[in-house]
């Protein structure tokens, strides 16, 4: 069975629009990084129990790719399916770091539904494999989607291409494992903010390249503060002209000219 591309991506902005059902919404330029991406692979097994093969720190159980399994199941009752994963486990080359900000387990999750949907010809659409990704991530959807750039917003499941040139990113990650859902805690209890509806339709409308000229790692990214409070060793990888992604803890910046 062939390999397929896991892409990580950035943020190159985020911002809090509001609040809706507990979770907050948001307006973001996702940017896919076509150069850095984990490969996922089927690859046959005996042992029946559902299998993924790489390098994680997490259970099987907390794997956004099994999560991702689950609700496909869910969506699908697929016997095929099912059969598909007795004898053949997911094998992952990883090389997103994870807690970083670059959407890597929700691109995983993402591959692995088109890959399903591929390999035993289910037959469902981009809105539906959507669907059923949302139930795994807020991220996910993008990924399923696969533009180069678009405006998410919502809870992540209004995905909306946004056509520029990809930009060639260099990318820092720190060795600090983020929890996103202390960095949103920390941003509701401490820097609550929402974008305001003009401010809104000027960054969805603006190419990614100006945003990263005109505006600056705090401006761009609301959840930037909050997770430099939580995780304060992050302050000495704060550089001018260098950006944040998602709620950390990667960094990235235009390359520059060789």
């Amino acid at each position: 069975m062939r390999s397929y591309r896991a892409p990580a991506k950035v943020n190159i902005f985020l911002k809090i629009t509001g609040k809706r059902d507990g979770y907050h919404t948001l307006l973001s330029r996702f940017m896919l990084v076509e150069e850095l991406y984990d490969t996922l692979t089927f690859v046959p097994k005996e042992e029946p129990a559902f299998a993924i093969h790489g390098d994680f720190s997490c259970s099987v159980e907390q794997n956004t790719i099994y999560k991702a399994y689950l609700s496909l199941l869910e969506a699908t009752d697929s016997d095929a399916l099912r059969a598909l994963m007795r004898s053949h486990a997911v094998q992952v080359e990883k090389q997103i770091p994870a807690f970083a900000g670059l959407g890597g387990g929700s691109s995983d999750a993402a591959t692995y539904l088109k890959m399903c949907d591929e390999h035993l010809g289910l037959g469902l659409t981009t809105d539906e494999l959507s669907k059923i990704g949302s139930a795994v991530g807020a991220d996910v959807p993008f990924f399923i989607h696969g533009f180069p750039s678009a405006n998410v917003s919502g809870i992540g499941e209004i995905v909306e291409a946004y056509d520029e040139r990809p930009l060639s990113l260099q990318i820092n990650t720190p060795a600090v494992e983020i929890s996103t859902p202390a960095v949103y805690k920390r941003f509701r209890q401490e820097f609550y903010k929402e974008l305001s509806t003009e401010e809104a339709e000027i960054l969805a409308g603006m190419d990614s390249s100006d945003v990263l000229e005109h505006y600056d790692m705090e401006r761009a990214n609301d959840l930037f503060r909050p997770a430099v409070t939580l995780y304060p060793q992050l302050e000495k990888h704060i550089q001018d002209g260098w950006f944040f992604s998602g709620s950390g803890s990667s960094f990235f910046r235009l390359k520059e000219p060789s």
